[in-house]
């Protein structure tokens, strides 16, 4: 069966466009399919249609959580998890691998996440520095604006 009629729709980008998707895919740990996908959906939430520009500007919601954001502050990372702490990282344990980061959401309450060094190092999580403590089931993950 032709992909035209599974629902498959290929298109042209410029090699800028592709990294920018790449890099936002990465650091959102999310598929180009579902980061599209986002996008397209997002098109139904719009009232009316952009007059002067082509991008595309997805609706925000109301919610009573941080928008987390990636290297650029005008595309926030929006996350599933409605338990999202704010805390100060107190430790950073580097390993060959992975590396161990405690972050003190209040006076005297740590929460500890075992991250990859690499999400450590790009996340440049450092004694001191703000993050939040993502709490999705029994997993921490570690964010910062």
């Amino acid at each position: 069966m032709p992909r035209k009629e599974q629902g498959w729709i290929t298109f042209q980008t410029s090699e800028e466009e592709r990294k920018l998707l790449e890099e936002f895919c990465q650091q959102s740990q999310r598929t180009k399919t579902e980061i599209l996908r986002e996008l397209v959906r997002g098109l139904n939430k719009q009232h009316t249609a952009p007059t002067s520009s082509p991008s595309i500007q997805v609706e925000k919601k109301d919610v009573s959580t941080p928008e987390l954001e990636t290297t650029s502050p005008k595309k926030p990372l929006k996350v599933s998890s409605r338990n999202i702490l704010k805390g100060i990282v107190k430790r950073v344990v580097t390993g060959s691998v992975n590396s161990e980061v405690t972050i003190e959401v209040v006076h005297r309450v740590e929460l500890t996440s075992i991250i990859t060094r690499m999400s450590a190092e790009e996340l440049q999580l450092s004694e001191g520095t703000e993050a939040y403590a993502v709490i999705k089931s029994n997993d921490i993950v570690i964010a910062r604006e």
